[in-house]
């Protein structure tokens, strides 16, 4: 099971790099839920073997590009996030006093704290593309104009995957041109 979540999870990530755009210094936003991939109500069933092979798979990924990745913390900590000190300094992210827990942050957020090479908690973000994994809800982490992505990939494991991207908004009305790169 966990060889075909990792595989899962990297089918979804690069197929998300390839329709979002991402650049070097962009920030992905993840959130998961472990028990809902191994097919049980969120929160009831946290593993950090299933957390683990689904942030391994996009975290290598995401490195490849040079793109940071923001795990969200479940709702026991407000949904902060767990990113690398350098992405907080990039965008003058304030961090937080707090270390995730299975059953305080949950497993990803564990997961990413221990991957991390300079792990710090923040409370907000506005990234530039996002995995929900198991209806974790990570809307509220990306900039304002986010387009749904739709991927092969519907599910990891037994848990619901919903991708975007965002983009800058479009103003001026009907004479205005927009650069067709950045739609």
């Amino acid at each position: 099971m966990i060889n075909e979540i990792k595989k899962q999870a990297l089918t979804a990530v690069k197929e998300l790099f390839d329709v979002a755009r991402l650049k070097e210094g962009d920030i992905l936003v993840i959130g998961c839920s472990s028990s809902e991939i191994a097919g049980h109500k969120i929160g009831t069933f946290s593993t950090c073997d299933l957390s683990k092979a689904v942030f391994g798979a996009v975290y290598r990924e995401a490195e490849k590009h040079g793109v940071f990745v923001a795990a969200q913390c479940c709702e026991h900590l407000n949904r902060a996030l767990i990113t690398e000190r350098e992405c907080a300094e990039k965008y003058n992210l304030e961090p937080v006093n707090v270390v995730p827990q299975i059953k305080a942050g949950g497993s990803l957020a564990v997961s990413a704290y221990e991957t991390f090479k300079d792990p710090v908690a923040v409370e907000k973000i506005r990234a530039h593309a996002g995995m929900d994994i198991g209806d974790t809800l990570i809307g509220m982490h990306l900039r304002e104009v986010a387009v749904p992505v739709r991927l092969s990939i519907k599910k990891i494991g037994e848990a619901n995957l919903v991708c975007a991207r965002t983009r800058p908004k479009f103003i001026g009305g009907e004479r205005a041109v927009y650069d067709r790169e950045k739609m």
